[in-house]
């Protein structure tokens, strides 16, 4: 009879309920399923779900970098030929950095993007979005650098600054300050200029010629690399003589500067840092 309890309680000849193999497989079954079904969704979640989730991710990590650190900006027009091109010879993405003007002033030669002051012409218009969508793709497109910018973004370089005196030309059709000429290597198409014939002193005057100015302290004096073709400091009062009159677009005041331009993101076949030459070797 002993042994008939026996195999009926325990095969094995053990006390019921006592088989420690047992006791642990259940114990680990009831505790370790939850986990493993966790695991064995994210294993099975289709790649269509996670696919937005990282593109979401993605999104807000550029926005962030290109808030706070750098931002990648579309040249829509030639006023800086041929350092960059505009619109009409593709348009170069160009990269700005944010940081650097936290820890010194622009310098004369730099490259700036920066916000042009209310008063300033608008070198390109830029069509509005007609509705929604179209404002989501815009938003979409500034944030990484394929859309046309903001009307009143500009990218110009920086010729003089605060408490210098700005003006054109000597009698070699040069831009000075501080009464010393520049050395502007970079230019493009300048405008008409001949000592004797077509200078700061025949009438007409040569359109080159202006101020000269002194530039306001916590302000800079910024002009195109495309002279003949560029909406800057010195527009509107080119080719006039300082008795007229007549009034510079202006400076620009450095709370206005977005960044420094450094690099030439795309197309690939224009990759390449954007120089800051000394212009004012004897500054």
């Amino acid at each position: 009879m002993s042994e008939d309890r026996s195999a009926a309680g325990d095969p094995t000849g053990g006390p019921p309920g006592n088989d420690p193999d047992a006791g642990a497989t259940g114990e680990s079954a009831a505790g370790a399923s939850p986990s493993r079904r966790t695991r064995r969704a994210r294993k099975q979640r289709p790649f269509w779900i996670e696919l937005p989730i990282l593109i979401v991710v993605a999104f807000v990590l550029t926005f962030l970098i290109q808030t706070f650190v750098a931002k990648v900006y579309y040249v829509p027009s030639g006023s800086m030929e041929q350092t960059l091109h505009g619109a009409a010879d593709g348009g170069d993405r160009i990269l700005a950095n944010k940081l650097v003007y936290d820890f010194r002033d622009p310098r004369p030669g730099d490259v700036v993007v920066f916000k042009g002051p209310e008063s300033w012409v608008p070198e390109t218009r830029v069509s509005r979005p007609s509705n929604w969508f179209s404002s989501a793709l815009a938003a979409v497109g500034s944030v990484v650098g394929i859309a046309p910018p903001d009307e009143k973004d500009y990218v110009k370089r920086v010729i003089a600054v605060g408490g210098q005196t700005v003006g054109c030309c000597d009698e070699g059709g040069n831009v000075t300050v501080d009464g010393r000429p520049l050395s502007e290597p970079y230019i493009y198409q300048p405008l008409p200029f001949q000592a004797g014939q077509l200078d700061c002193n025949t009438s007409p005057m040569s359109q080159r010629c202006f101020g000269p100015v002194t530039v306001p302290d916590g302000q800079l004096w910024v002009m195109g690399d495309h002279r003949s073709d560029s909406a800057d400091s010195s527009y509107q009062c080119q080719g006039l003589p300082a008795s007229s009159g007549a009034r510079c677009q202006g400076p620009v005041p450095i709370d206005n500067v977005i960044g420094k331009a450094v690099f030439i993101v795309l197309p690939p076949s224009r990759w390449g840092t954007i120089g800051d030459p000394d212009i004012d070797p004897g500054g």
